[in-house]
């Protein structure tokens, strides 16, 4: 029963032409408008942060700019398109096919599970396909990432698919109507950007709203995608003999490194945060599942 729910839910969101279309373009529209206009700025703040008079390659300057598109599409895509997604768990709703769906022999966890499952496999499929465009942009431009930064990119495409899948499975589960879906839909899509440091790094923020950010598990997503699209960049800034702390200088000003109470966060611990957060998300998922059991 959970697979033909799966299977039910996968094939509606392909066929509804509105969603997947929307899905499926926004990523390319993004990079196209981040390529457009975020580009030279990502590049001035760079050149600013760089030693004086030492040249570098260009394509070493558009490596960095472009690693820091990828990573800030990306980390929005990751949890804009599992919101989309997962929007047919609402239109269920709506349209009264929830009702129908209740009077089956599938128990009620079954049901929310695959809504779940669902979601968060069509997320990984469009975000993968973005992440692809992506990094053919970057083989034009400039490329310096390694086979195990690309694996490592990936993998957090697909944690961050999950935590956007937990995140969207949770609030929508309390939406009923189209305008609650219109109105969460145009929420996540403006703020969500900001909140993880995905459009504006967070060392241009104040001191004590970077510290709240630091709390909010996006935002380690968002650095996780930054030091794997750039870390190849810095190993060849390195080699060209930049001193180590421009570098680390440079690595500050794009969110590579984060900071909580002057104490820097490992990747490993931004791993640790990102996963934990998702298994709670998901616990609370489950618990949600289980309260509308025992109300049924």
């Amino acid at each position: 029963m959970l697979r033909i729910m799966i299977k039910r839910n996968s094939l509606l969101y392909f066929k509804d032409k509105g969603a997947f279309f929307t899905s499926m373009i926004t990523p390319m529209i993004l990079l196209v408008l981040y390529v457009t206009f975020l580009a030279n700025v990502y590049k001035d703040t760079l050149l600013a942060s760089l030693p004086q008079g030492m040249p570098f390659d260009e394509s070493l300057i558009d490596g960095c700019v472009s690693g820091q598109l990828l990573s800030a599409l990306l980390a929005v895509c990751c949890v804009t398109v599992a919101f989309c997604s997962n929007l047919i768990m609402v239109q269920d709703k709506v349209t009264g096919a929830k009702r129908d769906i209740d009077m089956t022999p599938a128990k009620p966890f079954t049901i929310s599970m695959s809504y779940f499952i669902a979601t968060f496999l069509n997320t990984v499929l469009v975000c993968l396909l973005a992440a692809g465009a992506c990094l053919i942009y970057i083989s034009i431009v400039g490329w310096y990432m390694s086979a195990m930064d690309v694996l490592a990119l990936l993998g957090d495409v697909v944690l961050l698919s999950l935590f956007g899948t937990a995140l969207s499975s949770i609030i929508n589960s309390f939406l009923s109507t189209q305008g609650q879906i219109s109105g969460v839909s145009a929420i996540v899509s403006a703020v969500y950007g900001f909140v993880c440091g995905a459009y504006m790094p967070m060392s241009s923020f104040s001191e004590g709203l970077r510290t709240a950010l630091c709390f909010l598990p996006g935002t380690y997503g968002t650095s996780l995608l930054r030091n794997h699209a750039l870390g190849g960049v810095f190993g060849e800034m390195e080699a060209l003999g930049v001193p180590g702390e421009f570098v680390d200088g440079i690595r500050d000003t794009l969110d590579c490194n984060l900071y909580v109470f002057e104490n820097k966060i490992p990747m490993s611990l931004m791993y640790g945060i990102l996963g934990l957060t998702v298994l709670l998300l998901i616990a609370a998922f489950v618990l949600l599942s289980a309260r509308k059991k025992k109300l049924k």
